[in-house]
């Protein structure tokens, strides 16, 4: 049985909950970037934007580095793994109750069409 840590999985989905901290996950997974060419490129302050980074930094979505001045931005080694896990498993619960409910409805068509002829 996988075991899931609730809170990295809370502070992942609340990382990804918001749409300009999805769109930094997009640009970094294009290439690394600074943030404040991040700030530049999402149109917000350069503080705006270290407080996005530091939400992906602590969901382990994003990792930072300081070389001199400037701090670079990367994918955090983590990934998503766990989150997609996470979401898989509700994906075949439902798939088994889709495919089920199909079940019963042919079933009852079958049911219909030999008590109608």
């Amino acid at each position: 049985m996988v075991q899931y840590s609730s809170t990295h999985l809370d502070a992942s989905f609340a990382a990804l909950s918001d749409a300009t901290r999805r769109g930094v996950l997009e640009q970094l997974g294009r290439a690394d970037a600074s943030i404040s060419a991040l700030a530049e490129k999402f149109h917000i302050t350069l503080t705006g934007m270290k407080k996005h980074v530091s939400v992906l930094e602590r969901a382990g979505l994003v990792t930072t580095e300081k070389v001199g001045r400037v701090r670079t931005c990367r994918l955090g080694a983590l990934g998503l793994d766990a989150e997609a896990a996470w979401i898989d498993r509700y994906r075949q619960l439902w798939d088994a109750r889709f495919d089920a409910l199909d079940r019963v409805v042919a079933e009852l068509k079958l049911k219909e069409n030999s008590d109608g002829s």
